[in-house]
């Protein structure tokens, strides 16, 4: 298996629809660390840390939303796994 780190930023309707608590709940069942918050511009910033194949299967979900969001786009930028994380929380600004 390979780890690795994924930052986010999704676009869309992203905000005032539980993006932030869907994101954590993904990255809990596929057992992944890091974090989620709102930016000021609407987007959602994330980091995924754990298995590769585990944050592409997140990514996926991530690409779908909770049922009132309307992603746009996601940039992802893939990075070397740092294992900075304990568990995955909500960030706030």
């Amino acid at each position: 298996m390979s780890r690795a780190r994924a930052h986010l930023y999704i676009e869309g309707i992203v905000q005032g629809v539980f993006y932030r608590a869907f994101t954590r709940d993904v990255a809990t069942r596929f057992g992944l660390h890091g974090w989620v918050k709102n930016l000021p511009d609407g987007r959602v910033e994330a980091v995924f840390e754990g298995e590769k194949a585990d944050i592409e299967k997140a990514i996926a979900e991530c690409y779908k939303g909770p049922p009132a969001a309307h992603v746009t786009n996601i940039d992802i930028s893939w990075e070397p796994y740092q294992g900075e994380f304990n568990g995955f929380e909500i960030r706030y600004y």
